[in-house]
């Protein structure tokens, strides 16, 4: 069976950064194999044109620019953020969740989330970058296709993979 919309996809797969020489992102070999349905916008889009049409026992290598995964670096992204927004009603801040590496999450006052890292913390200000963590990166995949079988009526109407591959009602 060939890899198509709507279809359940197993596989088991290395990401690496820039090329098959580059240094291991993840990878699930070892593990459970990552198991997703096709087409329905869990994946990259350019992730699985990579997929279509291979079958159970193919094996894939292909790399992503930044442009096809998670986006360019952009300076943009990088905010200095006034201390004032970290205080409580007190006036206080509590600096020991504020330091480099650590990972926050803003608001914006439509209530968006936005996930980043915080860079450096400063005086006045905590410098945040929301870039995506893998924007800018060139990723390589490869791996090995396990399964490819039809999604379930159950799995279509939910969006995820139920595991023992049964529907429940």
């Amino acid at each position: 069976m060939q890899i198509q919309k709507n279809h359940v996809v197993s596989i088991h797969y290395t990401l690496k950064d820039d090329n098959h020489e580059g240094e291991l992102i993840e990878e699930t070999y070892g593990s459970e194999p990552l198991q997703f349905i096709f087409g329905v916008g869990m994946m990259l889009p350019s992730f699985e044109e990579n997929l279509e049409n291979k079958t159970s026992g193919d094996k894939f290598s292909f790399t992503l620019q930044p442009e096809d995964a998670y986006g360019v670096y952009e300076d943009e992204a990088l905010i200095d953020i006034p201390i004032t927004n970290f205080m409580d009603e007190a006036g206080n801040v509590d600096r020991d969740g504020l330091v480099a590496g650590a990972p926050i999450n803003m608001h914006d006052e439509q209530g968006r989330t936005f996930m980043g890292v915080i860079i450096e913390p400063k005086i006045e200000s905590i410098l945040v970058d929301f870039n995506h963590p893998m924007a800018g990166h060139v990723l390589h995949f490869e791996g090995d296709i396990l399964e490819v079988r039809e999604a379930t009526a159950t799995e279509l109407d939910h969006g995820h993979v139920h595991h023992d591959g049964h529907d429940h009602h």
